[in-house]
Formats: C-alpha cells, structure tokens, sequence
C-alpha cells in the first residue's frame, strides 16, 4: 500500500522464483501486492476517511486498503500480520502468536488509534492506556481493512489522534456456500476455520467459526536467563466466533446484526523480582493470561426521499474479561471493561458529489479490577455530536469538512475538526492532496481513578497534525507513483509524576516524516510495489522532570520515546505463472529503535531487522486449494520489543475447501 495514498494494499504479492534472490538483499522488506489484479489498481471506495462510501480517487486523507483476496493471497492469520507491512505503522508483539500488540502511526503512541470492528470501538476501557489488543483478533472472516493516516477526531471522537484502523467482516452473498481450511506447521502451529454464508432475496447472513492454536513459541532469549535456570515456551490458543445478519426487511428499511465473540488463552513467561536481590529474571513457572471479548451491534437504517437521505440508529456493545492466573502472584488479577454506545447518523445527498453528514452518540463505559494490591470500580461517559460535508466541484477539487464536540463526563467540552482536499488532473494522471486536522485522547478510567496513582483534573491529549503530498500515473498507468510528507503536534501527553505518585498532563511530542511509494505492473502477471516510511518523533518534558520508562532522554528537556524506528522499507514482488498458481514474496525492513532491556528498564538502542516472508496458492480445481507458506525465510534473530523474541523461520501448509 503506498504510503501517501489510499491504493489497494498488496499484502500478499505474487513472486517468481528466480527473484527470491532479491529479496535476499538488506535493503529489501517486505511488501504488499493482489494477486490477479495488476500492481496499480485501485480500490473502487474507501469508508474510513468520511465515514460515507467515496471512490478512491476522491479521498485525500492516507488510507491503506488491505481486502479479503489479499489477506487470503498471503496466508495472514492475525490482524498484527495483515498490519505488519503498512506504510506509517510499527506493528510491536511480545513474541509470537497471542503475544500483547500494540500499533503506533506515523510516531503516535499506541493508545492514539481508533480500532473499529465493523463500526464498534474496540479500545479496551479496563486496561491503563486504553488501547486495543491486536493480538487477539483473527483475519479469517475479514473483508476489508482499512489503515487512515493522521488525526481524525473531528469525525471519530477520542483516541484518533495518530489514526483510524477501521475491520468489517464479511457479508453473505449468493447461494449457500461453506467454506473451511486446516493448517499446521512450525510453532505447534493447528489451525482450523469453518463458515457458512449466502444470501436470499432479503437476508444475507455470514456464520464463521476459527480455532487457532500454537503449541510451541520461544519467546525468552537466552541471554536473560540465569545459567541452569528453566526456560518455557508460550502456548497459544485462539477460539473466534462471528456472525453477520443483513436484512432488507422494506424497500427503505434494514436491520443489521453483527456479533463476534473471542476467547483466548496464553501460557507466557511473566518476569519476577525475588529477594534478596530483588533483580529481574523470567519466572521459573509459567502464568496464563485468558482474554475474553464480545462484540456486538444492531442498527436500523432507513432511506427516503429516493435513497437520498439515509438515517442509521443503533447501539454497539463492547465486554471484556482479562484474568490472569498462575504461581506468580504478582501479575496474578481479574480487569473487567463495558462499553455501550448509542448513535444516530443520517447523510443527505443534496445534489450529485455534495453530501451533509450528521450525527450524535451517546457512551457509556466502565471497568472493574481486582489484584493482589489494589481494588478500582469506576465508570464515564462522553456525548458527540459531529457534521461534515464533502463536495466536489467541476469534478476536479473534491474535498471535505468536517468538526465534532464533545462533552465528556470527566473532563468537559472539547471540538476537533478536520479539512481535506484534493484536486485532480486527470489529463496528466496527477493528484495533488492535503489535510489539516486536530485529534484528542480522553484520560483512561485508570489514569482518572486508579489508587494512588489516579487524577481526576486530567485533561485530554491533544494533537494537530497536517500532510501534504502528490500521486502520479506513468507509462500508461503502468506505474504509480507519490510521497506525503505529515507533521503532527501532540500535546498535554500524560506522564508520571514521582513527586506526587499521580498521572499528570506534562509533556509533549512532535511527529514528522515522509511515505513515499512506487508500484509497478510488470507485466499482467507480474507486479511490484515498495513503500518507504521515514518517521522522526521528538518528546519534550519541562526542565527537571524524570522522562520515565517511555522516552529515551535526548537532553535535559527532549527525548526519544520509545519504539518507533526511523526507517521502514516495505517491498513486495509477485508472480502468477498460471492462472491457478499464486506465488507471492514479501520483505519487511525497519532500522533500529529506543527501547528499555526487559528486566532492568534501562534504555537501549534496539537493532533493526530484515524479514522475507513466502507464500503459494495452487487451485487444484473449484472447490479446493493446497496453500504453503514459509515466514522469517532466512530465521532473522531479533526482539520486537526488546527481551521478546519474534517467531524464526517457520514453514506452514494447509487445504482450503469451498462446497
């Protein structure tokens, strides 16, 4: 996906044999490319950057575009593995499969993205930062996903201030079909998946089931742990159950009902602090962290006035249950988290191109945690109200507006809003675009109200960010080609304060840098796409305040936060020899990053990485397909984040059945 624009996302290019020796080389990484479809083609919509279906062309914001075909092409299983490729983003997993995953944008930190599953939020209100857990989340019934770049609070509300990543799951269409694969390999790797969808003159319906399961993850280096002492591998095992509803019950009225449930389990290797020594070391024993989370929603939508004004109403419905149980009594505890929001959105088509979209929500969320230590039982709100308007004038400038407030239960009233044009030359294939927008981060239930350490006078985060950039045809769209440079101002940043044990907003960043792309249609059956990301990230604290375990001190007053490489290379090549062969190879590189060791929170200049990953698809008729897949080809050693170890070479095979 080309980092300054929204093209289609070739995740799982494919690749010719002969050319894996390219991929060899350092400065190769990974990339993403569609298999049957040529390098440069584009997706025909995107939802995320106005929250209405506009064609690509259209859309100035940065989007990424990842579909069903292409996770599907690459084999990706995670979520953290159909994101890992993505211009702007560092994708950070404690070891493999059901390791914790956090995603920073262009620089952000991790809780600064909004995580939607099909339009529910998927922040975690249980957790301190928020943030969503990547981790947990199967690709197996995703159609779409969707990467938005840049703050973005003026249409989504809180947390979007580094950017939206926006999941649907799949629609049911046509005759009844079920589909399923088996797949086993490296890592005590069982996987199975089975669906069931179709559709009828008026419901559509989609029911899937996918059990993933990892036996076998080295995880702990060697070098941080004590001579004689005993080493454990983490276990893994993933139980994802979803469903999809659509039904037209009137010519101007539908009921939609999605609903997913995820239940998991992860054996890992806590860290412990014995006496008398009190130095960190990985536990003798392992502990289990179970994760349970249901989503769900149903909204009705009505049109009138010849489909031109279209209301939906719903609610959505987030509960998550985190325990943690296990002979280390320390990480040992039970988080709890609610969320309901209750919205109401109408789009009125007020002449061809011009559209005024307008909504309000209500949400509600909460959370409970028990440990060892300490006890929290607290509760918020927040009321939105939000309008764009997106226009297009002379079919060439196209653009939209949009500005939301916000009156939050904790901390008060606040309004963002965002401005994105593009103006396009369709005689020289040229598209000039821009967007300038704020974003915040409301304060967590923990870092509101959590013993000792809670403040209830914090104040959101907030950011204002903008980027500029150009996208260019060649050669008969043969080529495509384009970069956006962004910068994005973040402010009242929630620290610690060792002086008073609380949360407190002090401290701030800067992010800036540049995506550029080139993706290249070799031939119909040969393409290439690389994308490189330069991200810079500076944080700033005020004279005499510690920096704390987040940020690498630069000076007295400026600092590296952690975990956000420079330099990331992303490199896909792909190859249909024959209509039913798809091979695909991918590369991804990243330099190197701050970080802290793992037991001693020192900080630490963490090395880069270079990993080359393949896979092959063979249609062996209409109904079944063999799939292999070869990750980490070249068993690239490295720590993402430090004292983690990520997965090496693993070599992967399964069928796939449709009836």
């Amino acid at each position: 996906m080309p980092p300054a624009c929204s093209f289609r996302v070739r995740d799982a290019a494919r690749l010719a044999l002969p050319v894996l020796a390219l991929l060899a080389a350092p400065a190769a990484v990974r990339a993403q490319s569609a298999a049957d479809q040529n390098a440069v083609e584009l997706p025909e919509v995107v939802v995320s950057a106005t929250g209405l279906p506009t064609p690509e062309r259209e859309v100035a914001s940065s989007v990424s575009v990842v579909t069903a075909d292409d996770i599907a092409r690459a084999q990706q299983r995670t979520l953290p593995d159909v994101l890992q490729a993505l211009p702007g983003l560092n994708v950070v997993q404690t070891g493999g499969p059901g390791g914790q995953t956090s995603v920073f944008i262009r620089g952000t930190n991790s809780n600064h993205v909004k995580v939607l599953i099909d339009g529910i939020d998927a922040g975690n209100p249980s957790t301190p930062n928020g943030a969503f857990d990547f981790g947990q989340l199967l690709a197996s019934d995703l159609e779409r996903v969707e990467v938005l770049r840049g703050p973005q609070s003026g249409l989504y509300g809180s947390d979007a201030i580094g950017g939206v990543i926006s999941v649907t799951t799949k629609k049911g269409e046509g005759p009844p079909k079920v589909t399923g694969y088996v797949e086993g390999g490296a890592l005590g790797t069982f996987n199975q998946y089975a669906g069931l969808s179709g559709s009828t003159e008026k419901l559509a319906y989609s029911f899937n089931v996918t059990h993933f399961s990892s036996t076998d993850i080295p995880v702990t280096p060697q070098n941080i742990v004590p001579l004689g002492w005993p080493t454990s591998p983490n276990a893994y095992d993933n139980w994802t159950y979803s469903t999809r509803l659509d039904w037209e019950a009137t010519d101007n009225f539908a009921v939609n009902f999605v609903a997913r449930y995820i239940d998991t389990s992860l054996a890992y290797t806590p860290d412990t602090y014995p006496p008398p020594t009190y130095e960190g070391v990985p536990a003798a024993q392992r502990s289990t962290s179970y994760a349970s989370m249901f989503f769900t929603k149903g909204e009705g939508v009505w049109k009138a006035f010849d489909d031109r004004l279209v209301t939906t109403f719903g609610i959505s419905d987030l509960s998550t249950s985190n325990p943690t149980t296990g002979p280390n009594p320390s990480v040992n505890g039970t988080y709890e988290g609610d969320r309901q929001i209750y919205y109401l959105r109408s789009n009125f088509v007020m002449a061809p191109g011009q559209n005024l979209l307008a909504g309000v929500e209500r949400r509600n969320e909460s959370m409970t945690s028990s440990t060892a230590y300490t006890q929290m039982d607290a509760a918020t709100g927040d009321t939105g109200a939000y309008a764009e308007y997106q226009g297009n004038l002379w079919n060439r400038l196209f653009f939209a507006a949009n500005v939301r407030y916000d009156s939050d239960d904790s901390f008060g009233d606040h309004t963002t809003f965002r401005l994105a044009p593009a103006l396009l030359f369709d005689e020289t294939g040229t598209k000039l675009k821009a967007s300038y927008g704020t974003g915040f981060k409301a304060p967590t239930l923990y870092q509101l109200y959590a013993p000792y350490y809670g403040n209830a006078a914090l104040k959101p985060e907030e950011s204002t960010g903008w980027d500029a950039g150009f996208e260019q045809k060649a050669f008969g769209d043969k080529v495509l080609f384009g970069a956006t440079w962004f910068h994005n101002d973040i402010t009242n940043l929630i620290s610690y304060d060792p002086a008073t044990y609380q949360n407190v907003n002090i401290s701030s960043a800067v992010s800036q840098g540049i995506e550029a792309f080139v993706a290249v249609a070799v031939t119909d059956r040969i393409d290439v796409r690389l994308d490189y990301t330069y991200t810079h990230v500076v944080g700033y604290m005020p004279v005499g305040q510690p920096f704390g375990a987040a940020c690498a001190p630069i000076d007295a007053t400026s600092c590296n936060p952690l975990r956000r490489p420079n330099n990331k290379v992303s490199v896909t090549l792909g190859w249909r020899p024959t209509d039913a062969l798809d091979l695909s190879a991918s590369l991804v590189y990243a330099s190197s990053w701050w970080d802290i060791v793992r037991l001693t929170s020192n900080y630490v200049d963490q090395p880069g990485y270079t990993v080359v990953n393949l896979a092959a698809n063979y249609r062996l008729n209409a109904n079944t397909t063999l799939f292999g897949r070869i990750d980490n080809l070249f068993d690239q050693t490295y720590e993402n984040p430090n004292g983690f170890l990520a997965p090496g070479f693993g070599a992967f095979g399964g069928v796939r059945l449709t009836w």
